[in-house]
């Protein structure tokens, strides 16, 4: 446990973003399961409509770090790969 007092505050901080990293990762991880189980049911047409959902989960996890950069390139590129194979 921190002593110091700035240390305390930053303790309270990185709490407090915890929250808001893992509600974002839930919310990228549910959306490409979504997706993954609609291709692989063959419904196309529902998976196409929700490749914008997805693509803008990718894109905030990426932009408030809680993926790196290439990470979220691949999940884009084998969401895609997964679409245009089927």
């Amino acid at each position: 446990m921190p002593i110091i007092k700035s240390a305390k505050k930053a303790l309270r901080g990185s709490l407090r973003k915890r929250v808001f990293n893992l509600r974002r990762a839930k919310d990228l991880n549910e959306v490409l399961k979504n997706v993954k189980k609609l291709v692989s049911e063959n419904k196309l047409d529902e998976a196409k409509k929700m490749v914008p959902e997805a693509y803008k989960a990718i894109d905030k996890a990426f932009k408030r770090g809680v993926i790196k950069g290439n990470t979220a390139a691949r999940k884009k590129s084998r969401l895609m790969l997964a679409l245009n194979k089927k």
